[in-house]
């Protein structure tokens, strides 16, 4: 049995073959079918793999899972030893994954299956236009408030708005800018709608979409990130650690008798954390159960604060919907489909 670490690149991969005795031997291979398939003969049914998540991770451990007894894609975030390496080399970080690989002691980070990964990339996709038509929006607007022309933002989400704007009062060079920026918002809004359609078409087709989607607030497009982010969700012992894997629970700082908590880790998909803060926006307005709570720590705490915690409760909620194959008949009375009596709040 040996330990194998691999640091990979988009043209090639160095590995650093570590066997039982601590004996090392190191080898660079192009990324190419016939010294991939070379490295997959020289692979042993109990050897292991690491590797750290980079964009072709998945598609290399899809290339040699068959070869060896385990294969674990580490976090690099938390993997600080490469990162962080005095002297980075190929042969160092495949070293140091090889050697931590033989103590246990990678963060392993979960691998989607590829319907989960290809909608995890759609939903981010629609992200990155969302953001893109925003800031085309941003200056249509400044545009008009250098002239002192008064424009609502909100307005400017309507196609048919865009498509009114008044130019003449512009000049020739600014009614260039303001027709190229106009018919680019216009390109993406169409982009964006095709996207959502494609996501809802996508999710629809996964495990748990039906029991996300009759929780109030939680529409076809979160339901999507909430399924392409969580993937299997019994990889969670329970709530708290899915709260701690979508990076919503406290940093910790323990020392003796000091017990110090601050602001939430904010650690993993920003796409889910957001989501999940606007799906909690609107389900405190239908959901007695969360409003109540919304409030309570409101008073104490602080909008900002209550609305985090009031999201954590969602996703216990989301948690125990996915856990349980909950449908909800009514989600502001709790009701669950195929039940007589309104299931209890998730804590």
């Amino acid at each position: 049995m040996a330990f194998i670490g691999v640091d990979l690149h988009t043209t090639s991969f160095t590995v650093c073959r570590l066997a039982a005795d601590g004996n090392e031997v190191f080898e660079t291979c192009q990324l190419a079918a016939a010294d991939l398939d070379r490295f997959c003969l020289s692979l042993d049914a109990d050897d292991e793999v690491a590797v750290e998540a980079t964009g072709n991770s998945a598609w290399f451990r899809d290339e040699v899972i068959a070869c060896v007894g385990r294969v674990v894609v580490v976090n690099p975030k938390q993997f600080g030893v490469i990162r962080k390496s005095v002297k980075k080399t190929d042969r160092n970080d495949a070293r140091a994954l090889a050697f931590f690989l033989s103590k246990d002691m990678l963060p392993e980070t979960r691998v989607k299956t590829v319907a989960e990964g290809e909608l995890a990339s759609l939903t981010h996709t629609r992200d990155l236009l969302v953001k893109q038509r925003t800031r085309l929006l941003n200056k249509i607007h400044a545009l008009h408030t250098r002239h002192g022309i008064k424009l609502k933002k909100e307005s400017l989400g309507s196609k048919r708005r865009l498509n009114a704007l008044e130019t003449g009062r512009f000049s020739s060079l600014e009614q260039v800018e303001l027709r190229i920026v106009r018919d680019q918002a216009l390109s993406l809004t169409d982009a964006i709608a095709e996207l959502d359609r494609e996501i809802a078409s996508a999710a629809e087709a996964m495990d748990g979409y039906d029991g996300l989607i009759s929780i109030k607030g939680v529409g076809p497009r979160a339901a999507a990130v909430f399924l392409s982010g969580i993937g299997n969700v019994d990889d969670f012992e329970d709530a708290d650690k899915l709260a701690a894997y979508v990076g919503i629970v406290p940093r910790v700082s323990q020392s003796s008798e000091t017990d110090n908590r601050g602001r939430i880790t904010k650690r993993g998909n920003k796409l889910m954390r957001t989501t999940l803060v606007q799906c909690t926006l609107i389900a405190i307005r239908y959901s007695g159960y969360l409003n109540a709570f919304y409030q309570r720590i409101k008073a104490r705490r602080g909008a900002g604060k209550a609305i985090i915690a009031t999201a954590r409760k969602l996703l216990a909620i989301i948690y125990d919907t996915l856990k349980n194959g909950w449908v909800f008949d009514d989600f502001p009375a709790f009701k669950i489909a195929g039940q007589n009596n309104p299931a209890g709040q998730s804590s």
